[in-house]
């Protein structure tokens, strides 16, 4: 799983059938500091995730492993929504709600 920041989202009209009804997300993938690293990736997001949220994502094979991805044409998905985390004892994000 890695790490990232929803940044906006994706809206593909013309699509492959097996991808229709699902929401595309744009989010910036971030280090172990919470800071961005400059790579992007547009994923399917299966917790109903939102614009700034920070959210853990899967790639490859592993993005089709859940219940709205199964038998789709996916390379990544949104499967969790981060509430915190910590680096040697030090909170690196909290969410704030």
């Amino acid at each position: 799983m890695l790490i990232a920041k929803v940044v906006g989202t994706v809206v593909a009209t013309r699509k492959d059938e097996k991808l229709e009804g699902v929401k595309f997300l744009l989010c910036k993938q971030l280090d172990i500091e919470a800071k961005p690293t400059g790579g992007y990736v547009v994923a399917v997001d299966s917790v109903g995730a939102g614009l700034g949220e920070v959210i853990l994502f899967a790639t490859g094979s592993s993005a089709r492993q859940t219940k709205i991805t199964e038998n789709r044409p996916v390379d990544a998905v949104i499967m969790a929504i981060v509430d915190t985390w910590e680096v040697d004892g030090v909170v690196k994000y909290q969410k704030v709600e």
